[in-house]
């Protein structure tokens, strides 16, 4: 009885010690869990899908990005990251005008952009020079400058946005598509504008439908065709359709062919895009590419629609920020004045 009694002692001693023994490491563990969770935890910006945007800023227009760009910055909540692509002469001014601003916040990457990539493929059209300046073809190219992301918005440096760029980021592409565009034909309230300047929203406006190689595709002239001024696009479609690589295909056609550089729509970087994409993109929603705003100094949209629109596009000749051009006031509203003085607007009075 009295072994029995001491053998209960022990086997209680021993579950009081291993009990002492749980709650210690209990306690003594704690802190450091603590510190790992801590550790673990990011910032809800952190947590919060990054949206890379591509712009790009062209010498002697500047100001274009930095309106674009401070548009979109005080006009979301989301969490964007600006990919600003450039010449070698250009990337310090930028720089400097955004460090040297209220964009000073902002989170951005400069990319320069090596413009011997399109050597052999642009042929010279003295129509519209404007459109063979090589950032014109940074939306070409954008797998290689941009690697880390499966989803990208391109936007042309002449819109402004007013709605929040997350709305445009979520746009949904269909199965197999590499992009999202906007179409021509899209938005009625735009056909008056485009009937009143003249403009072409088919492909009889960009490609040559004298020319074999252009009939040979099967395409109907009277296609509607998109504006590759805003863009979502899909890397890894794009990759695997070798998107890129059509594109230059059709360039250097061009190139020995003149299948489009000299039609109406002077759509020198529009005009590959329409052959390779035709009938494989998804839409974007009309009110998210407001455009030609910059086709006509003397033809206006009403105010009432494009304050319901989310982005605008000065497409054209007449830029927001050049004279005489419409509808400035809603650009200049964005517009950061540039620190070192040099690009300034151009107005009736200055």
């Amino acid at each position: 009885m009295a072994l029995l009694k001491k053998i209960n002692q022990i086997l209680l001693l021993l579950l009081v010690l291993t009990v002492c023994a749980i709650l210690y490491n209990k306690v003594h563990q704690m802190p450091s869990a603590l510190k790992n969770e801590t550790v673990d935890l990011e910032s809800p910006e952190e947590l919060e899908e990054e949206i890379p945007v591509v712009i790009c800023a062209a010498a002697g227009r500047m100001g274009a990005t930095i309106a674009a760009i401070s548009s979109i910055y005080s006009n979301t909540e989301a969490n964007v990251l600006f990919y600003i692509v450039g010449l070698k002469t250009t990337i310090p001014h930028i720089r400097k005008w955004i460090e040297n601003s209220k964009l000073k916040e902002i989170k951005f990457k400069v990319v320069e952009f090596n413009p011997m990539v399109l050597k052999g493929k642009i042929r010279q059209d003295a129509s519209r020079p404007e459109l063979l300046q090589p950032l014109n073809f940074v939306r070409f190219y954008l797998p290689l400058l941009i690697q880390k992301h499966e989803k990208v918005i391109y936007l042309d440096d002449d819109i402004i946005v007013q709605g929040d760029i997350q709305e445009l980021y979520d746009t949904k592409l269909a199965p197999g598509h590499a992009a999202a565009f906007s179409d021509d034909c899209d938005l009625p309230s735009t056909h008056e504008m485009v009937r009143s300047v003249g403009m072409q929203n088919t492909y009889m406006g960009f490609l040559d439908y004298r020319k074999q190689a252009i009939r040979d595709l099967g395409i109907s002239p009277s296609t509607c065709s998109f504006n590759p001024g805003v863009i979502v696009a899909n890397m890894t479609e794009w990759k695997h359709q070798r998107i890129t690589k059509q594109l230059e295909k059709w360039m250097q056609r061009n190139v020995e062919e003149n299948l489009y550089s000299s039609t109406l729509g002077g759509g020198v970087a529009t005009s590959p895009m329409l052959i390779v994409f035709h009938g494989k993109y998804s839409a974007i929603n009309p009110m998210w590419h407001i455009r030609h705003l910059g086709w006509s100094p003397d033809t206006r949209y009403s105010e009432h629609f494009l304050q319901e629109a989310k982005l605008l596009h000065w497409n054209g000749r007449y830029k927001p920020w050049d004279y005489p051009s419409v509808h400035t006031d809603l650009w200049e509203n964005w517009f950061i004045p540039d620190p070192s003085g040099k690009f300034k607007l151009t107005r009736p009075d200055s």
